[in-house]
């Protein structure tokens, strides 16, 4: 029987690569930033919620939109772009994908942009129900490592890269008996938002499954 977990923190993450830099837009942003605030104004932002980037490197620098009501930043550059969502789950998956698709929809109406590529990644802190969490992270242990000592483990880390996916499973900083499971993917530029959505759920089916956990309902 799979150990169940609650996921107390979680995050969403999506940076947005143009195919190049629009410097041209980030020179005049007010009719970008109008169409943005329209975009974005149905969840509750206001002024206060607007916040000019002017630190860090080129690319770091541009416009914050925060949306407080839904946990949820927007930010626009010149050479990307990125939305983040706390406390996200699967059950709000539309609501976020309508979000992102309104705020891109005005940066892309407003300016020369392209998209190249979509760069998602999914954070989780998982806290197991009746196991410690580090039996359920002992099986990642190579039978090499284990071999080094007959004690049991204490906590164990897994970091996996592929060309378009990476997989980090560790012990969490955040939670007392805690997992931190981490997946990200990229995506080619055009790709609907629901198959970003639906690629992205199968891949933590696929995570839970091989750690032998299931999310509390």
């Amino acid at each position: 029987m799979s150990e169940i977990v609650s996921t107390p923190i979680s995050f969403f993450d999506l940076e947005i690569e143009y195919e190049q830099p629009d410097f041209k837009t980030s020179m005049d942003r007010a009719p970008v930033v109008q169409a943005i605030w329209n975009a974005l104004r149905p969840w509750g932002m206001n002024v206060d919620d607007l916040e000019i980037v002017t630190t860090g490197k080129l690319s770091e620098q541009g416009i914050r939109f925060k949306i407080p009501l839904k946990s949820s930043m927007f930010f626009w550059g010149p050479a990307s772009c990125r939305f983040v969502r706390d406390n996200t789950g699967w059950d709000i998956a539309d609501e976020t994908i309508t979000i992102i698709d309104a705020a891109v929809a005005a940066l892309l109406s407003a300016s020369n942009i392209k998209i190249a590529k979509y760069k998602t990644s999914v954070i989780i802190h998982a806290q197991p129900k009746r196991l410690p969490f580090s039996k359920i992270l002992a099986p990642l242990v190579p039978p090499q490592i284990l071999a080094f000592e007959s004690q049991e483990i204490k906590t164990a880390a897994v970091v996996v890269r592929w060309e378009d996916r990476k997989i980090t499973i560790d012990g969490s900083a955040s939670l007392a008996n805690g997992l931190f499971i981490r997946y990200e993917r990229d995506f080619p530029g055009g790709t609907p938002y629901q198959q970003i959505a639906e690629r992205l759920l199968a891949d933590e089916e696929q995570i839970f499954a091989m750690l032998d956990i299931e999310a509390e309902q």
